[in-house]
Parts: structure tokens; C-alpha cells; sequence
């Protein structure tokens, strides 16, 4: 049986390889490097982030490519932070992409800008985040790619705002929350991968991430699980793991995983928001929707539980033996996802 560590290489190998074929595409500068710089794991940094005011917040963000290329967003999710695109940004701007990747409110250098706004982090918000925060960039438009969530995000941009959104690459595909479906029991395999989401329900769950220690080791232990093949070190951990300091941090994932079992309130200026997205609004910009076949989050059927929620043009991936964290795990097959659905 092959173990993480072999795993890993022959994954590194194949990421390597899917990254050679960007330099099928026009304008790309993949031939020019050498393959082990685009594997898992061959950048460990951006440049120095950058901050703006957008919205109700002062968001760090992380920038690559020319300023003048076309715009891709890449968005994150939990419990990740912009280092799940520290290998898929340079690949990306090689190819002439300008590259942002944000912080979600409660991540990293992000900041609310007056303590008496509300710790709110329904669906809707986050979403607004990122048009203000294209508003403060004057970007008009992007493509947008994401997992977890960030490919609810994205999702929901695509679907509620799609004259800001060029394209979308989405992992798991189309994850817009419907509160009342939520209020549904799932097969209780699926239910068990949800674990921290109804410990968030309690109150030790939310002392526990309001613990430096209890949620250091949290996070350490669903990376574990939702990525069984991925051969991280505890450098690339620590490396995320200093985003969850941000002192909105606990606040931000508890309200959002609370709101999804309505447990907790969003906020009334947001109704007519979640009104539409409740109705199940279909995306009609071309999309991407990638799976990864070890992500426990991953549904069954190839795609087919969410195929007709994509009206536009539209393809399916499967990643073999890659888990949750997929551009972090594949960010060559992630990149080729974008640099190839922007060409739709």
C-alpha cells in the first residue's frame, strides 16, 4: 500500500505534469520552468500583502501578475487562509493573469473597520466582501475560483451578480446554503464528516475555538481528515494557522456554522439577499466544477446531484486522490481550470 509520504511524490509528479500543459495554452510561460517549481509545495510565500478599506472592512489581500491582465479572485476557505493558493497564484501570472487573493472577514490581516459592526458571517455577507472589495480595486468583472467557502462565495456571485463575475471555477460545485434543506438529516457517513460543525453548535465548541490551543490542534485535525493523501509538513500548517489570530477569528466561523442550522440570526438588511438565494438561483456564466475524489465533502455521482444548477457552459472534473484543500493539494489542475474556463 503506498503511504502519504510516496503519495505525495507521485503526486507532485503528476501536478508537474498537468502544469506543463499550461504551456499548451496562448501566452503561457509554464515551459519556461522547471517542473519541480510547480508542483505542491514549490512556494511558501506571496509578496508583501496589501491592504484596502472595501465595504465594512480593511481587507489584506495578496497580489500576483500583471496589473493590467485579466483578473481572477481566488477565494478560500475553512480552515484555510491564502496559502491554498501560494502555488496556483505564480502559475497563473505567469500566463498574464492578475492574481488577488483576499482574506475572508475574521482571516488574517482582515480587519473590521468599526468594533460595533455586527460578527456576522451568513452567506450573503461574505459574498458583498468580495463586490466591495472588486468595487475598492475597480475590477468590473473576474473570474472567480474558490473552494469550500470560497466556492460558495463565488457561487453566489455568479448566480445573484453575474455582470461582476467573467467566469467560475467552483469545488464541489454549486454550494449556495439553503437554510431550510439544512434543517434536513443526512446519511449518517455524511453527517459524521460534519463533526466540528455541530460541536460549533455548543458551547465547548466555541470556547474551543476560542482557545489559541484547543483551536490549533482543531484545525490541525480536519486538515488531517478531510485531506488523507495530502503530505503537508507542519510548516505549511503553521503557516495558515497564524491567519486564525485574527481577534474576530472565533466569532466569524462560529456565526457561520450556527446560521447554517439556523441557530443563529443574520441580519435583517441581508433578507432580501438570502430570499434569492434560497430560491436556488441557477449560475449562467461558464463554469468549472471540480470534485476531489478523497474529499469527504465530495457528493456522489460525479457531479450529478448539482449538474442542472449550471444553465451556462459548463464542464466537470473529478481529481483523483486529491482531498478538501484542492488548490493547495493540485494547483496545477486548479490553475488549468482557470486559465481554461476563461477561454469559454
Amino acid at each position: 500500500m503506498m503511504n502519504r509520504r510516496t503519495f505525495g511524490k507521485t503526486l507532485g509528479l503528476a501536478a508537474g505534469a498537468a502544469a506543463a500543459s499550461l504551456a499548451g495554452l496562448p501566452g503561457s510561460q509554464a515551459a519556461t520552468r522547471p517542473a519541480t517549481a510547480t508542483g505542491p509545495g514549490a512556494h511558501t510565500s506571496f509578496a508583501a500583502l496589501k491592504q484596502i478599506r472595501a465595504g465594512l472592512l480593511n481587507v489584506g489581500y495578496a497580489e500576483a501578475g500583471p496589473d493590467g491582465g485579466p483578473v481572477v479572485i481566488c477565494l478560500h476557505g475553512w480552515p484555510y487562509d491564502i496559502h491554498s493558493f501560494v502555488d496556483v497564484a505564480p502559475l497563473l501570472a505567469a500566463k498574464g493573469h492578475r492574481v488577488i487573493v483576499p482574506y475572508l472577514r475574521g482571516h488574517g490581516t482582515t480587519r473590521f473597520l468599526s468594533a460595533r459592526t455586527v460578527r456576522n458571517a451568513q452567506q450573503s455577507v461574505i459574498a458583498l466582501d468580495i463586490i466591495a472589495l472588486m468595487d475598492a480595486l475597480k475590477i468590473g468583472k473576474a473570474v472567480l475560483a474558490g473552494f469550500d467557502w470560497g466556492s460558495r462565495t463565488a457561487d453566489i456571485i455568479a448566480a445573484l451578480w453575474p455582470e461582476r463575475c467573467t467566469a467560475l471555477v467552483s469545488v464541489s460545485g454549486y454550494l449556495i446554503t439553503s437554510l431550510e434543506a439544512n434543517l434536513q438529516p443526512l446519511p449518517p457517513k455524511a453527517e459524521h464528516a460534519w463533526w466540528y460543525q455541530y460541536y460549533f453548535a455548543t458551547e465547548r465548541g466555541r470556547l474551543a475555538m476560542e482557545d489559541k490551543t484547543k483551536r490549533h490542534d482543531l484545525t490541525r485535525l480536519v486538515w488531517d481528515t478531510v485531506s488523507p493523501t495530502w503530505d503537508f509538513d507542519d510548516a505549511t500548517f503553521e503557516r495558515t494557522a497564524a491567519a486564525f489570530e485574527n481577534p474576530d477569528y472565533a466569532a466569524i466561523v462560529i456565526h457561520n456554522y450556527r446560521w447554517r442550522l439556523s441557530l443563529a440570526g443574520g441580519e435583517r438588511r441581508y433578507d432580501g439577499y438570502e430570499r434569492r438565494l434560497a430560491a436556488r438561483p441557477r449560475v449562467n456564466v461558464p463554469a468549472i466544477a471540480l470534485d476531489a475524489e478523497r474529499d469527504p465533502f465530495t457528493a456522489p455521482g460525479d457531479g450529478s446531484s448539482y449538474r442542472e444548477m449550471f444553465a451556462g457552459a459548463y464542464e466537470h472534473r473529478t481529481l483523483k486522490g486529491i482531498g478538501h484543500n484542492v488548490p493547495q493539494e493540485a494547483p496545477a489542475a486548479f490553475a488549468q481550470a482557470v486559465a481554461d474556463v476563461a477561454h469559454f
